[in-house]
């Protein structure tokens, strides 16, 4: 009986998962082109690879959730530090391919064929039983697709309650919205929902040549870490009040909070309790100020997720 061969020498050159070369081989072995739409641009820096495992702060007892794995690059990584990764990708080629472009080093890895976009607990559930492992992931660390980075993160925040800590590639102008302080042109709806879950504690800038094929825009990995946990009803409150303060920018917060109805003396008042001028916009509070102001409002949330007066 012929001897297995491994997936490197059926494509006839070493697996090295870091080389343009053998990446472009593989991907074109599935028939495939990257998909720019996708965040399809493969990580091809052993740098880069290290700072991130380094940043993630990865332990034995870990169970990561790793996003767009793609040909595994990053997973491979993993799997020798942590006890699992749940993997979740989108793209059915890439997904049956990471078991074998893994080889032996797959036995505590569950891919599972999803959008993380729309990232539930429940998707994770099967893969997670597989892995024997009773509770969520603890680490999020992915070279996260672009197009729906900002979403992912702040999912996986939202509804993973055993995740405490999170170290993943964006775009930079990703990167910016998330860290961004108050009164500045990147803070926004997104950096008060994400910082009332979570604080950043490092970020780094990653170049275009790290990648294969190069993308057309900057990235950079943001680590962030899972704050002071708030009731979850009066974080989704708080939530869908930051939305509303922030539909028109160039609007005071006092009237973008009128036009969601909410009454004008419920709103002076509770802006003078916070010693905050009637004037200010949505962009000079704190994510902490908001919730302070929604806890001083008489507003609740209608089944549906709207915002309502009591």
């Amino acid at each position: 009986m012929p001897e297995a061969r491994s997936f490197g020498e059926e494509l006839g050159e070493e697996l090295n998962l870091t080389s343009p070369s053998v990446v472009r081989s593989l991907v074109e072995s599935l028939g495939l082109s990257p998909k720019r739409s996708r965040g399809q641009n493969f990580l091809v820096s052993r740098a880069v690879l290290e700072r991130i495992v380094a940043r993630a702060e990865l332990s034995p007892e870990d169970v990561v959730l790793e996003v767009g794995p793609g040909l595994g690059v990053l997973t491979r990584e993993l799997l020798t530090r942590v006890r699992a990764v749940v993997a979740v990708e989108l793209e059915p080629a890439f997904a049956e391919l990471l078991p074998r472009t893994l080889e032996g080093a797959a036995a505590s890895l569950a891919v599972v064929l999803g959008d993380a976009a729309h990232l539930e607990p429940s998707m994770l559930a099967s893969a997670l039983g597989e892995l024997g492992c009773v509770s969520g992931p603890t680490k999020l660390v992915a070279n996260l697709p672009y197009s729906v980075a900002a979403t992912v993160l702040f999912r996986a925040f939202e509804r993973l309650g055993s995740l405490v800590r999170a170290t993943v590639m964006v775009q930079r102008e990703v990167a910016d919205r998330i860290a961004a302080r108050p009164s500045t042109k990147d803070y926004g709806a997104y950096t008060v929902k994400l910082a009332l879950h979570s604080r950043v504690v490092n970020r780094f800038e990653v170049a275009r040549e790290s990648f294969w094929p190069a993308p057309h825009v900057d990235s950079a990995v943001v680590t962030l870490e899972r704050g002071e946990r708030a009731d979850a009803e009066a974080l989704s409150r708080v939530s869908t009040l930051v939305d509303a303060a922030f539909a028109q920018r160039r609007k005071t917060l006092a009237n973008n909070l009128f036009a969601a109805g909410i009454p004008r003396e419920a709103v002076e008042g509770a802006l003078t309790r916070l010693s905050l001028d009637p004037r200010v916009r949505a962009e000079a509070l704190a994510p902490t100020q908001f919730l302070e102001l929604s806890e001083l409002l008489p507003i609740d949330l209608t089944e549906d997720g709207r915002l309502r007066c009591v």
